[in-house]
């Protein structure tokens, strides 16, 4: 977190282009949507497959804003939360009655409806999507600044955190953790673990829905194509490789994964032959199964190991 915070510096003073700036804003952007779904996945154990669908819906609320000519932040930021707790809950309500593959399955088939429903908004561009601007403070931060969004951005990497932080330590957040464990076990116990769950399902998909208008916000531009189930796909993969149930993992494996997808291409294009760049998921892959085999923690797991071994 230190680094992040000096990276804008570090950047003018090695004199870097401004390119490396909006990289590390896109990188804690989706480090925001994929600690939300760890939320529910690493702590809750519920598999969401369409977990993109709320940062869709968040850069749509603010897309539609921008459309109409409204970019007050303190508008769109606030009917976001709102929107997508209203997603959430109806999405979790019919969800949580099932469990496992069913789960997956319904979630996923949730996150294709809501896609193809951006597709035919035709109003708000379709499939070619549509331009998005900025929020405005009222003054108080100009978004249009790349090192004040780049500070907006870290400001609420921090604040998700520390939230996290505080549920995943709650008695609610050991309430979700024991659903976890043993759902049957906490039923006897006289606990309503679906509400639980919902109300876990619900605060996560509003996280993701602040992801996604911050998304908005940074790319200035919204389509459909940031809700497809392939994106909710690169959300499970940054968890995993991060490291599931843990407070820091998914921003670890955001990064690395980000970074990956950014200088791998290059890498084998340089190292391999031209071309072979296209085919960076297949490298990644067998990374992915290898550190799924013997890191089951992820990164976070590995740090954690040699931080113990070196004493």
């Amino acid at each position: 977190m230190i680094l992040l915070a000096l990276i804008p510096i570090l950047i003018q003073f090695l004199e870097m282009p401004v390119f490396y700036t909006e990289m590390f804003c896109r990188i804690m952007i989706l480090a925001l949507a994929a600690m939300s779904l760890d939320l529910i996945l690493g702590f809750g154990g519920m598999v969401s497959f369409g977990h993109a669908v709320y940062l869709g819906i968040g850069a749509y609320t603010v897309g539609i804003f921008s459309y109409y000519g409204i970019d007050n932040g303190f508008i769109q930021f606030p009917v976001t939360l709102l929107v997508c707790a209203a997603f959430a809950l109806v999405i979790g309500m019919m969800s949580l009655r099932t469990s496992g593959v069913y789960f997956i399955m319904i979630t996923l088939a949730f996150a294709q409806m809501v896609y193809f429903l951006g597709i035919s908004l035709e109003e708000f561009g379709g499939d070619d999507g549509m331009p998005a601007y900025r929020s405005t403070f009222g003054g108080l931060i100009d978004l249009y600044d790349p090192l004040s969004f780049y500070y907006f951005v870290f400001a609420m990497l921090l604040a998700v955190l520390y939230l996290c932080h505080r549920i995943i330590h709650s008695r609610f957040g050991m309430v979700l953790q024991g659903c976890k464990s043993n759902e049957a076990r906490m039923q006897a116990l006289g606990f309503p673990t679906y509400r639980y769950k919902l109300a876990a399902f619900i605060i996560s998909g509003m996280i993701c829905g602040i992801a996604g208008a911050l998304f908005a916000n940074w790319n200035e531009f919204v389509s459909p194509a940031a809700m497809h189930w392939t994106r909710s796909g690169d959300l499970l993969i940054m968890v995993i490789l991060g490291g599931m149930g843990t407070l820091f993992g998914p921003v670890l494996g955001t990064v690395l994964f980000l970074l990956l997808e950014e200088y791998l291409p290059e890498w084998m294009d340089a190292l391999l032959f031209p071309g072979a760049g296209e085919h960076w998921m297949g490298v990644l892959g067998p990374l992915l199964i290898l550190l799924v085999l013997f890191a089951r923690g992820g990164v976070h797991s590995l740090l954690g190991r040699l931080s113990l071994r070196h004493g």
